[in-house]
């Protein structure tokens, strides 16, 4: 190990004021280009798809033993780009880090209906739609011809390895509106009936059905100032102190209110017909870029029972903003990264205010290739340490009595220019991105930002660092950073800091996985 001086660190922080002394680093590409002969940008451990695009995560159903994860599939991207149309790929897994793909499952462009868009699977088992009992039943948007959007159903008599469409015609036209898509449904035990949620523009739109294959409005949840909702979830969970509450979750882009642009969710009551928020205003399941269109899902033991208490949940890593931006279409011949998935509890604060806490899926333990266990590190300014890497997780616990910041240099060059940046300064925790290449041309998009009690003067971090990503885990999951940034393959040191005082980095621990 050797110490980096206090000057190198003010001008290459990316913490408060001094991001700013740096410019920003170049962006990629962001025109699709077929692939070519280079080092390979493709995650070691996150799922990416086999070639060509993919967008959405589709919620994943549990069929035989393991999980089903369906996702929006453009085979065309590389010649006909985002306009080419989506179909619905399939990969499965047991233990949600180790993939198997298993082809397209919904096609595209079979039906005068076109290509298809998010929506939801789920196991009919009672045979409520009349096509046997343990059918999957798909029901997701499509916008025949680019015009009006409606919900369209296929099904699935092999396990939702291969779904023929019922008919032609919508379950569930469109009434007028522009925005009327994303289907998610859930089954109502309680009442025998299937109940929907639909994005609506501002509104989140329910809707009931006994059979899956006719649908009756039945209420609304309004919700304005952060962007069209997208990609409405809905589930209850027991809370770690007993209780019960439903989440209504929704993708949104709070960017013009000073908010995130991930997965906004409120705790409440769902009388079936109704949700009641405990709150008017969201809190956010992600605070960082680029952890858009998630979904969460049951999280099962190996014997299919559902855990009441947690879920797990998995985001697209990637935004709207510059969804062609990326060297892996040079390199690898695809576009489309995930986050890890990860594990959703319901945790009380001590306000009182019930929130989502989220962990990396705790399989992750069983793909450990190397550990590198580094112990307590005392800092002040800035600490090279004696590890590299393009992949790998860091655990710590830093503790301080007085400083301004403290946290991580990811993913460092050799001249220490370039970095992504992680941890605490005064009262938020960030991760910014300005000082490497990332996908955010405009320069808005750099650091992210949660909020943090500087009193506490302790924070644990767990950060998650693949080839074109950084997930950073405070404090247990109370608050999560997903970001996407594209470090030249060359940029590979790692360095601890602190700003305005000296902390010491507890229990530090560095792991490297093989999915």
């Amino acid at each position: 190990m050797r110490m980096m001086s206090r000057r190198a660190l003010l001008a290459g922080s990316a913490a408060g004021a001094s991001a700013a002394l740096l410019p920003a680093a170049p962006t990629a590409a962001a025109k699709p280009k077929a692939a070519t002969t280079c080092a390979s940008y493709r995650a070691e451990y996150h799922f990416t798809v086999p070639d060509q695009w993919k967008n959405d995560p589709q919620r994943p159903i549990w069929i035989d033993g393991e999980y089903h994860y369906y996702y929006l599939y453009n085979a065309d991207y590389l010649t006909g780009g985002t306009t080419a149309g989506t179909a619905w790929r399939l990969a499965t897994s047991a233990d949600l880090v180790s993939f198997t793909d298993r082809g397209i499952a919904v096609p595209k462009d079979t039906t005068p209906n076109g290509d298809v868009w998010s929506g939801s699977a789920v196991v009919d088992d009672d045979n409520t739609a009349g096509f046997g009992a343990g059918t999957v039943i798909v029901i997701a948007t499509m916008a025949p011809d680019g015009g009006a959007q409606a919900q369209y159903l296929y099904y699935s008599t092999d396990n939702g390895r291969t779904f023929t469409n019922h008919g032609t015609d919508p379950v569930l036209p469109n009434p007028g509106v522009q925005d009327f898509r994303d289907p998610k449904v859930i089954r109502d035990e309680e009442r025998g009936r299937w109940v929907m949620t639909l994005a609506e523009n501002d509104k989140v739109g329910f809707y009931h059905s006994t059979d899956l294959k006719s649908w009756t409005y039945v209420s609304g949840f309004i919700k304005g100032g952060i962007g069209v909702l997208e990609c409405p979830d809905l589930f209850r969970i027991r809370a770690a102190d007993g209780a019960w509450k439903w989440v209504l979750g929704a993708s949104a882009n709070g960017k013009g209110s000073g908010l995130p642009s991930t997965y906004a969710y409120w705790t409440g009551a769902f009388d079936g017909t109704t949700f009641t928020p405990d709150a008017s205003d969201p809190q956010w399941l992600d605070h960082g870029w680029d952890w858009y269109a998630a979904v969460t899902f049951e999280k099962r033991d190996a014997n299919g029972t559902v855990d009441p208490a947690a879920r797990y949940a998995i985001g697209w890593l990637n935004h709207w903003d510059y969804a062609n931006t990326t060297p892996t279409i040079d390199c690898d011949g695809f576009n489309g990264t995930d986050s890890i998935v990860r594990e959703v509890t319901l945790q009380r604060a001590a306000s009182g205010t019930y929130y989502l806490a989220s962990r990396p899926v705790a399989a992750l333990d069983d793909h450990v290739s190397r550990t590198v266990n580094l112990g307590d590190l005392e800092v002040d300014g800035t600490r090279l340490l004696d590890y590299s890497g393009t992949a790998y997780e860091l655990t710590t616990e830093i503790t301080w009595d007085q400083l301004t910041g403290a946290g991580l240099q990811l993913r460092l060059s050799a001249d220490g220019g370039r970095h992504i940046d992680a941890g605490i300064y005064n009262d938020y925790a960030f991760v910014n991105r300005r000082n490497t290449v990332n996908p955010d041309s405009s320069g808005n998009w750099q650091e992210s930002r949660s909020p943090f009690d500087p009193s506490a003067r302790t924070v644990r971090l767990r950060i998650l660092v693949d080839r074109t990503s950084v997930e950073m885990f405070v404090d247990d999951g109370r608050y999560v950073h997903s970001v996407e940034a594209f470090p030249y393959l060359a940029d590979t040191g790692l360095a601890l800091f602190t700003i305005d005082g000296t902390a010491v980095f507890r229990n530090t621990v560095i792991r490297e996985f093989t999915a």
